[in-house]
């Protein structure tokens, strides 16, 4: 019976990714054809000032998706595989443009690749990639519920206390390693789990740089938003629970590649009655573009300083195993 279940929801799988992605496009293209105008009367708008904040704005984005590559190297050391943060982010800045690939999961599979190819294994490869999903939904929620205008003290501090528990080692491990586990269709049987690694302590350090990735996302977000309209400091807790919210259902609901239109869509329906519709329709347009234009220009800019200094792709270990060679290759020759 839940072999039959499980090959049902199987099937079904991709079909539901579709309707996502359908529905939420169809959601967003109805608000788009009721506010046309609006939206074209801003865009023609749009004065020197909002262009500059618009360059600052890519200029936030793409330092976002730096300081990311560099918290994912943190997370590696935190599995005790030392590596470079100039390599986490050449290849971070490298893969994340495969995100907007259908499946949503080709960054993953990128980087994944990129790290066996220095010596990580592949089981501790999974689980960086998916420790590092799990700590960003946990930095933008924690965001989102401390911005949150309505929310009270009482409501804050229990969702405080569940994301910060499940943050936790002793629920963090067990997790990523069963997904680990579960992605590469090992079995622990195999003996294969020898490659699973374990944090030793609260993961604090990658939890803080993901809440300054998810912060200077918001602030990306926020700057955007500034350029079509200005608005008052007391509105900057909900532009900033919004994104923070809009952002991690992107990240998490399936069949959005990049969260492409599960982003937009969820933005649009919170901020509906503070904002108008074409004021936030224009503003989550020009934020997806600032965004993949950030990413574009950050993956090539990457992958030209790999082809001109290739020594940065190496780990410290792999730089310590070279030494140790041209150590070996001198004895060598001393002793001939």
């Amino acid at each position: 019976m839940h072999g039959a279940i499980q090959q049902t929801l199987s099937r079904l799988k991709p079909y539901l990714r579709w309707a996502i992605l359908g529905g939420t496009l169809f959601f967003i293209a109805k608000t788009l054809k009721d506010n046309w105008q609006e939206v074209l009367e801003i865009a023609i708008s749009i004065n020197s000032w909002g262009l500059i904040c618009l360059v600052i704005s890519f200029g936030v984005t793409l330092s976002a998706h730096i300081w990311s590559g560099w918290v994912w190297s943190c997370i590696f050391r935190e599995l005790e595989q030392p590596v470079q943060g100039g390599w986490g982010i050449q290849v971070y800045l490298i893969t994340n443009i495969a995100k907007y690939l259908p499946g949503n999961v080709w960054h993953f599979y990128g980087r994944i690749r990129e790290a066996q190819a220095v010596g990580i294994p592949f089981l501790i490869t999974s689980q960086s990639v998916l420790m590092e999903s799990l700590l960003m939904s946990a930095a933008a929620l924690l965001i989102a519920f401390f911005t949150t205008p309505q929310a009270n003290l009482g409501f804050r501090v229990p969702i405080l206390a569940l994301i910060m528990i499940a943050v936790h080692p002793r629920v963090l491990n067990p997790l990523t390693q069963y997904l680990a586990i579960l992605k590469g269709k090992v079995q622990r049987k195999s003996g294969a789990d020898k490659g699973i690694a374990e944090l030793k302590r609260y993961p604090l350090l990658p939890l803080l740089g993901e809440l300054g990735f998810v912060g200077l996302r918001g602030a990306g977000f926020l700057i955007t938003v500034l350029a079509l309209r200005p608005f008052a400091f007391t509105e900057i807790p909900l532009l900033l629970s919004t994104f923070s919210l809009s952002w991690v259902l992107g990240l998490v609901i399936p069949g959005a590649p990049g969260g492409f239109g599960v982003f937009e869509a969820t933005a649009i329906t919170l901020l509906d009655g503070n904002f108008s519709d074409g004021i936030v329709l224009s503003a989550v347009a020009l934020y997806r573009l600032i965004s993949i234009l950030a990413e574009v220009i950050g993956a090539g800019v990457a992958w030209l300083n790999k082809c001109l200094s290739p020594q940065i792709s190496k780990t410290p270990s792999q730089d310590l195993e070279e030494q140790q060679d041209c150590l070996l290759c001198g004895n060598d020759s001393g002793k001939e």
